[in-house]
């Protein structure tokens, strides 16, 4: 059954009918064979020597077939061929050969029946040809008239309605298909709609991450120098004058920066526009509407996924050094291979691995001297930062900066996404090493 059948039938069409008009249609069709069969069947009767009444009701039984003509086409054309013979069910005929043509039957079978049929009214209308002729005195004809008459009978009664029929029938397969097409394309167009919203949904997280990641980093390192140098500040303040203005305009400085790169961060989640929504109250936007909103909506998510332009770089990375060392670090740095551009992802990756390893040796390591190496290589770029124990177990403390632990977590988040190599722990001397290596490209 079609699926227009099945909706159909699930409203209440009576037995095999999918719809009730298509019931009323039947019977009507039966109803009007029958009455033809009835009157054909009093002459069948009288020829048969059987009583009028049996020629009748045999019609009337003939012509309510009609009834079965979507359910069994083929036993309503069966059925028709034979009471050909018995020159009855014109209607029954034709109707019987249109249901046929119009079914899901085999080709094979519908050119067979057909034939059938054919023959059958052929026969029968060379022999009435043939009596008529006998029985008529007035017109001499020639002999081509009966094969002529007989033919063309013939095929008034058989090819229209196969004709017909074929042309309904690929009609309403072409329906069907294109019907369900579209239902296929509307089950394509919902999944890509669920899948875009899934994409958006994944890129809006990866977003949010980045952004605690950067938050983080710049908030952690700039925060942590700060606190440090005010410490500095308070313990100079009354015997070294001019260094507490020195740590004081530090401190300024190192406030402003945070500030810029939070505004900075901030500016990048204001850029975005909004994905459309509609009201309660509104109707539901298309189904091709839904999608693409989607799909624009991921990939705005996702093109902003990753460093932004403009922000940190390697070249950044002795100003980085310099401030920790103006914070009383004792910091060496040493450079490998020939320096060279990287794309923006890579660098600011790198900038804040460095970055959140020489907050964490301010916060847990207070004091302890620190190494900073990079090396460029043919297809990656490598950083290390390892310090040393530090000399006062008890100064790792006492400023008394406040670790989240999540620190190390976005490092390696970082250089994971890149498809880098990250490794973290204590070393043999006591102190802690950072290392990580960045793909090029």
């Amino acid at each position: 059954m079609t699926t227009t059948g099945e909706v159909h039938r699930a409203a209440g069409g009576p037995w095999w009918w999918e719809r009730r008009r298509s019931a009323v249609l039947d019977v009507g069709l039966a109803a009007a064979s029958a009455v033809e069969c009835a009157f054909e069947g009093v002459p069948f009767a009288h020829k048969a020597g059987l009583p009028a009444s049996v020629g009748i009701v045999f019609g009337v039984l003939t012509g309510a077939t009609l009834l079965l003509r979507r359910r069994w086409p083929i036993a309503v054309v069966l059925v028709s061929v034979a009471v050909t013979p018995a020159q009855m069910g014109i209607m029954l005929t034709v109707v019987a050969l249109y249901s046929l043509a119009a079914s899901e039957m085999p080709r094979r079978i519908i050119g067979a029946l057909a034939g059938m049929s054919f023959a059958g009214t052929l026969i029968v209308s060379v022999v009435r040809a043939q009596q008529d002729m006998m029985n008529s005195d007035r017109f001499q004809i020639g002999g081509w008239f009966v094969p002529f008459v007989a033919i063309t009978t013939s095929l008034g009664v058989t090819a229209p309605p196969l004709l017909l029929g074929m042309y309904v029938g690929a009609r309403r397969r072409l329906m069907e298909s294109l019907q369900e097409r579209n239902e296929s394309l509307e089950r394509e167009l919902s999944l890509l709609a669920e899948r875009a919203e899934e994409r958006a949904e994944w890129a809006r997280g990866e977003e949010r991450t980045r952004i605690a990641r950067e938050m983080h980093d710049v908030v952690a390192h700039r925060v942590s120098l700060m606190v440090v140098h005010a410490a500095a500040l308070q313990a100079v303040a009354r015997k070294d004058a001019e260094k507490a203005v020195r740590n004081a305009a530090l401190v300024g400085d190192m406030g402003r920066q945070a500030l810029t790169e939070l505004r900075e961060m901030l500016g990048v989640l204001r850029a975005g526009d909004p994905v459309p929504e509609r009201g309660r109250g509104e109707g539901a936007l298309p189904l091709a509407a839904v999608g693409a909103a989607a799909a624009a909506a991921a990939s705005r998510a996702e093109a902003e996924v990753g460093a932004t332009e403009g922000g940190p770089c390697l070249a950044d990375l002795d100003e980085l050094v310099g401030q920790s060392r103006e914070a009383g670090m004792v910091v060496e740095m040493t450079v490998e291979g020939e320096s060279r551009g990287y794309v923006a992802v890579v660098e600011q990756t790198a900038y804040r691995v460095v970055q959140e390893a020489l907050t964490n040796v301010h916060k847990h390591a207070a004091g302890a001297k620190t190494y900073v190496r990079l090396a460029h290589r043919g297809a990656e770029v490598a950083m290390q930062v390892e310090n040393e124990s530090p000399p006062v177990p008890s100064a790792a403390s006492a400023a008394g900066l406040p670790s989240g632990g999540n620190g190390l977590i976005g490092m390696k988040e970082r250089v994971a996404g890149l498809g880098g190599v990250f490794v973290a722990g204590p070393t043999d001397a006591g102190g802690y090493r950072v290392s990580a290596v960045l793909p090029a490209a």
